[in-house]
C-alpha cells in the first residue's frame, strides 16, 4: 500500500492538480512528445511548457531526454501507478461501505411489513 504521507505522493497530486499538466499527461499517454508538441494545444511558449514539464518531472511522472536542442518527453507510468493505488484504497473503502448499506437496506425491507396501497401514512 502507498503511504498516504509520502512526499512523492504529494508531488504527484500537486502536479496533477493543474489542468495544463493533466492535458500534457493525456498527450504523453499517446506517445513521446517534444516540448513544442506539448505546448501547441495550449498556445503557450516553450518556456511555459518547459516549466510545466519540470513540475511533472519533479513528481516522477515524466522523463525528458535532450538531443541537441530537442527535448523529448516520455510518460513514466510508475508514478501514476502509485497515485492509482492510493485512490484505489478509497474506492475499496467506499465500495465496502455501500455494499454494507445495501445489505442493511435489504434486511430492513425483508423485515418491514408491506403497507397496503392507497393508505398515505
Amino acid at each position: 500500500m502507498v503511504e498516504s504521507e509520502s512526499p512523492r505522493l504529494d508531488a504527484i497530486f500537486r502536479a496533477l492538480g493543474d489542468p495544463t499538466r493533466r492535458g500534457m499527461i493525456r498527450e504523453l499517454a499517446r506517445g513521446d512528445r517534444t516540448i513544442g508538441d506539448l505546448a501547441k494545444p495550449f498556445e503557450m511558449s516553450l518556456a511555459a511548457a518547459s516549466k510545466h514539464v519540470r513540475a511533472l518531472e519533479a513528481a516522477g511522472l515524466v522523463r525528458r531526454e535532450v538531443h541537441w536542442r530537442t527535448h523529448t518527453c516520455r510518460l513514466d507510468p510508475q508514478a501514476l501507478a502509485a497515485a492509482h493505488e492510493w485512490l484505489d484504497s478509497y474506492r475499496r473503502f467506499w465500495t465496502d461501505r455501500l455494499d454494507l448499506l445495501e445489505d442493511l437496506l435489504r434486511q430492513e425491507d425483508a423485515t418491514t411489513p408491506a403497507r397496503p396501497k392507497g393508505n398515505a401514512t
